[in-house]
């Protein structure tokens, strides 16, 4: 579903990704794990296309989607979330997703009717919020939620453009622990085609989420395996977590 080959990225003399490849297939769920600063963010930022490369490639189901900007990634099934919230903190649940979907059909442009004239549209809106459990905040705005919650809608949002990849940048930042199980219980109910790139910090996520772990160091691969592979490294424990840390 995604290649990425030997893509890089400086910013005057610091080289943010150096040479990095990875691949993805449909149903995979890879998680992205490094220390602050390995390049995780920008990485993301390079497939999606919110930041340019300076070298290697991007291939989203064989197209060589590289120099394609990210509007049109999105519609070509390349979808991601962000690690600072970007809802309208005002706007229903519900309303957010239908105008997503609005924009994934092209009515978006067409708007000019009451919102419950549009049936179809709304029903898919509430059949995604009750995937992810949260038919009972379809008509809450966000400002009202949980911030575990308002971290789901985004997720509720990125489904309704319907990707065929999902990049999930820190999904659980700023979520309080208390409301982690939640987010670990939605993302175990994605579908189970939709091939998912994760970058989080809780190790308890990743290792229950991931097929497969991919280790950032200084913008390079440092280490790809199984979570047992990543786990076992001691390389990966000692530039990660200090040569005391467990994963």
């Amino acid at each position: 579903m995604l290649r990425v080959e030997k893509l890089s990225k400086s910013f005057g003399g610091l080289k943010v990704t150096d040479d990095v490849s990875l691949s993805l297939r449909a149903g995979e769920r890879l998680a992205l794990i490094g220390p602050n600063g390995a390049g995780k963010t920008t990485l993301v930022n390079q497939i999606s296309g919110f930041l340019g490369a300076d070298a290697g490639a991007i291939h989203l189901q064989d197209e060589d989607v590289t120099r394609w900007p990210a509007h049109r990634r999105v519609r070509h099934g390349l979808v991601r979330t962000f690690q600072i919230s970007k809802l309208a903190l005002t706007l229903p649940a519900i309303d957010q997703v239908a105008l997503a979907i609005h924009q994934r059909d092209g009515s978006i442009n067409n708007m000019w009717r009451r919102k419950t004239s549009y049936g179809p549209v709304l029903e898919e809106a509430r059949s995604i919020l009750d995937a992810l459990q949260l038919g009972r905040l379809a008509h809450v705005a966000p400002s009202e939620m949980a911030y575990g919650d308002q971290r789901l809608v985004e997720v509720a949002l990125a489904l309704a453009l319907k990707p065929r990849v999902l990049l999930l940048d820190e999904p659980m930042a700023g979520v309080p622990k208390s409301e982690a199980q939640l987010i670990l219980d939605a993302l175990e109910r994605l579908p189970s085609d939709l091939a998912v790139v994760i970058i989080e910090h809780d190790m308890d996520l990743v290792f229950r989420f991931a097929h497969r772990i991919v280790v950032l160091a200084n913008g390079a691969v440092l280490a790809t395996g199984s979570p047992d592979d990543i786990r076992r490294d001691d390389t990966v424990r000692a530039v990660y977590l200090g040569k005391a840390g467990q994963l």
